[in-house]
């Protein structure tokens, strides 16, 4: 029998909370073209004279207040999910590797392709943990996968999984993981869902995030059974100058407390794991936004992380690209 696996490929992350350390993982980031289209020529000079030299020891700062003994969350909590995801695979009988990729930094896409390969996969099904498929995440993926099958002379078959926004077991695990904290917390005023942003020129173009940010929005109300006045939806994250998607999370927050809103559960939907956005940016610095602007009780709800709902939910979509 053909021998497969599973590959999880998350954004990446610095490996060291260092000016250094930031450097070496938003260089190649921020060089990509999917994610900053901006012209080479203009903007090359522009990240590496004056955007680098600027952000770095800020960001390194924002990670320092969010880094765990062993390292980066992001990879911490990654490799969690590999782990507990192989486990899964096992206890069903299933003779599937499960290994774990980055997009940017260490542990790239190319050596762990290799690796599977070297270990006897024939059938690899590519899993990013973009739950909405973007251009700017998802597709970059995809292209690295395409320049190691270019470059290889013995390819392997590959099944790329394009998005699970709509998947019942990702909605599941959402929802699940709302309910236990209002059980474990109460439930606040309003429920914010707050995704990563990108540049609204990207949408005109064809960028079909928006849509599937919208789609998950719809269908985790339905599964939670709340109307549209209890939710509100926004966009974070947002880097330049350029009109990226609205509202715009840290407006829409002054907004909520200005209008009387005391309360605030947020999640972050499109987050497979806890990171600095929302480690740092939404439970500490959007926190500070939301209390300075009036309100008194924020409480930001986990990513699913390793959470079991979402493992399972992670093995219903692999499983599906399996043969």
């Amino acid at each position: 029998m053909t021998k497969q696996s599973i590959l999880l490929v998350n954004l990446g992350t610095p490996e060291s909370a260092t000016p250094a350390g930031v450097k070496a993982f938003l260089k190649p980031f921020l060089s990509d073209p999917r994610v900053v289209s901006i012209p080479r020529l203009f903007w090359l000079p522009l990240l590496n004279g004056v955007i680098l030299p600027l952000r770095c020891k800020r960001v390194a700062k924002a990670y320092q207040s969010i880094w765990f003994d062993d390292g980066s969350p992001l990879l911490h909590y990654s490799l969690l999910q590999q782990k507990a995801l192989s486990s899964l695979f096992e206890e069903a009988g299933q003779n599937v590797n499960v290994e774990l990729a980055m997009t940017y930094g260490e542990r790239s896409i190319k050596a762990a392709i290799a690796k599977l390969q070297q270990s006897g996969s024939e059938h690899i099904v590519v899993l990013p943990l973009f739950p909405q498929y973007s251009s700017t995440t998802t597709a970059p993926v995809f292209d690295q996968v395409a320049r190691y099958l270019q470059a290889t002379i013995d390819a392997p078959s590959v099944s790329l999984v394009k998005h699970y926004h709509n998947h019942d077991t990702y909605i599941d695990a959402l929802a699940l993981s709302i309910e236990r904290h209002w059980q474990e917390n109460g439930r606040a005023e309003k429920l914010l869902l707050s995704y990563h942003g990108i540049p609204k020129f990207l949408v005109e173009k064809g960028d079909i995030y928006a849509d599937h940010c919208v789609e998950t929005t719809a269908l985790l109300c339905a599964r939670l059974g709340i109307t549209e006045d209890e939710v509100v939806h926004s966009y974070q994250s947002r880097f330049g100058k350029a009109e990226w998607l609205q509202p715009y999370t840290n407006e829409t927050l002054v907004k909520l407390a200005a209008s009387g809103t005391k309360s605030l559960d947020v999640i972050a939907p499109a987050f497979a794991v806890d990171c600095l956005e929302t480690l740092e940016e939404m439970a500490i610095e959007n926190k500070a936004v939301f209390v300075n602007a009036g309100g008194d009780d924020y409480r930001f709800i986990a990513c699913l992380n390793d959470d079991e709902a979402h493992i399972r939910a992670l093995h219903a979509v692999a499983s599906e690209y399996l043969r």
